[in-house]
């Protein structure tokens, strides 16, 4: 756990850093994150971003390690709706889709 607190801290402690090395403005991530551009700066003066502020950030600055954590975690999910029998078969949503028009 210890290691965990360390890790999160040098991050905190390098936010601004990895924000200059990104391809977006400062604008995009205030904007995208909906924090007031004053509460954004002091915040980042002070180091005083909340753990749900700093996940939001780091979803903005990496889109790919995002993207992959979200597709890894509904793969796991669809496995559990597999082994839970939630799922339909092609047949059926096919089904479903001509009833409702869409195909």
């Amino acid at each position: 756990m210890i290691q965990e607190i360390i890790a999160y801290k040098n991050i905190v402690d390098n936010i601004e850093g990895l924000m200059e090395k990104s391809p977006y403005k400062k604008n995009y991530i205030i904007e995208k994150v909906g924090i007031p551009s004053p509460t954004f700066y002091r915040k980042l003066k002070t180091l005083s971003f909340t753990p749900d502020e700093v996940l939001s950030i780091a979803k903005i600055l990496s889109p790919e390690e995002n993207f992959m954590l979200e597709l890894k975690a509904d793969i796991e999910q669809g496995k559990q709706d597999i082994k839970n029998g939630d799922f339909i078969t092609h047949e059926q949503m096919l089904a479903k889709l001509k009833s409702k028009n869409l195909i």
